[in-house]
């Protein structure tokens, strides 16, 4: 195998990959899950490099104050979040707090911050895009042919990120924030941002209606998600609830763990060899060209791809939208029946149930302070200065 420097140095890299991950079939502690992704959050906070301290100042003006929060009168709205405008600085700032980084996203994409109209404040963000073409436990609990899904998937989104801020964070914000995320005003966004489109790999005119989203844990298995829902109406589907499928949770398969360095360079040794996939992603190639990067340069160097299983099963949930969510999907239906609420009437029915009741148990919440969020962000990124230096 004749090999640069340079690419034998990558080789020896990537082969050790698998001593660094977990053994397969390990359900991990969140503790692990977060250690394991630490070198990726890192890594993101040190690009941010000299516009970090504006990106702080961001989050911080966003952050409410316990005293601003009136628990019984929290009033959601969701606020569209448009490409290089003010509120995706504000999205970008939000998901620093996540101990997972948050991607960007692929093809199709729809973001949202949830504000307080009570004060302006931030309680999350929303973040859906397309989902991803193989996904085991949406497709047994649907049960689609192949067909099927490929006319059909256009109808699905999935979450990549949803999640509430501190002090809401404390009230079970997130709740709120997951219950939005399939609210009648997200499906109406999704309507009007893609009603009547053309598709971009099939060219062919659609009519696509949002009718299931799908999101997995972040953490493996997850308490904020289990038992989620609103009876008659937005209910979170996993192991729990059915019986259909038998393995609710992904495989681990991913690849997180690679840096941006070092996908950069593998990049590179495709485009020495002229591969048409060295050239970016463009919209229509699929959401998994980094996927496909990673395998065919490691074939170029002869490494197996077993580096790629990271180990971090993550469960998967299914939120049909419609009463008749599997049967449209499976063509069987011409028009969902959809079962959405308003944000209004989830927010009223998440402060009866969870909110007022949380705030009266753990009342240790009205002392939570902006610094405990941005006190840490600033100490990691001081260390990853020095670790630079």
């Amino acid at each position: 195998m004749d090999l640069s420097e340079e690419e034998r140095r990558l080789r020896s890299v990537l082969l050790r990959l698998p001593d660094t991950l977990p053994r397969e079939g390990a359900f991990l502690s969140k503790r692990r899950i977060r250690q394991l992704h630490k070198a990726q959050r890192v890594a993101r906070l040190a690009s941010l490099d000299g516009a970090f301290d504006a990106t702080l100042t961001t989050l911080r003006t966003q952050l409410a104050h316990p005293s601003e929060i009136v628990v019984d009168a929290i009033s959601p709205i969701l606020i569209p979040v448009k490409a290089d405008s003010e509120e995706s600085r504000v999205f970008r700032a939000a998901t620093l707090a996540w101990s997972v980084p948050v991607s960007e996203g692929f093809g199709r994409r729809m973001r949202f911050l949830v504000r307080d109209q009570n004060n302006g404040k931030l309680i999350g963000v929303i973040g859906l895009t397309d989902p991803v073409f193989n996904l085991r436990p949406r497709d047994q609990w649907i049960r689609w042919s192949s067909a099927d899904r490929e006319e059909r998937l256009v109808n699905v989104m999935d979450a990549f990120v949803l999640g509430a801020l501190p002090p809401y964070s404390l009230l079970l914000g997130g709740k709120l924030v997951a219950l939005l995320a399939a609210s009648r005003e997200v499906v109406r966004a999704f309507r009007t941002k893609y009603g009547d489109a053309k598709g971009v790999i099939s060219k062919r005119w659609k009519d696509p209606r949002l009718v299931l989203l799908t999101t997995t844990s972040a953490l493996g298995r997850s308490s904020l998600y289990n038992r989620l829902r609103i009876p008659g109406s937005i209910e979170y589907l996993t192991e729990v609830e059915t019986d259909t499928v038998s393995d609710w949770y992904t495989q681990g398969f991913g690849h997180f763990h690679l840096s941006d360095h070092v996908f950069s360079q593998l990049q590179q040794v495709l485009a020495r060899r002229g591969h048409p996939y060295a050239d970016g992603n463009r919209f229509g190639d699929g959401p998994n060209w980094k996927l496909r990067v990673i395998r065919q340069a490691a074939e170029e160097l002869g490494v197996p791809t077993g580096f790629l299983r990271h180990g971090i099963r993550r469960q998967v949930y299914v939120v049909p939208l419609a009463h008749n969510t599997v049967s449209f999907l499976r063509g069987k239906s011409k028009r969902p029946r959809y079962k959405t609420m308003s944000c209004d009437k989830i927010a009223e029915f998440w402060r009866d149930r969870w909110a007022t009741p949380r705030a009266e148990r753990h009342p240790a919440w009205r002392d939570w302070s902006p610094s405990q969020l941005t006190g840490p962000l600033r100490r990691l990124h001081a260390a990853t200065k020095m670790q630079g230096a």
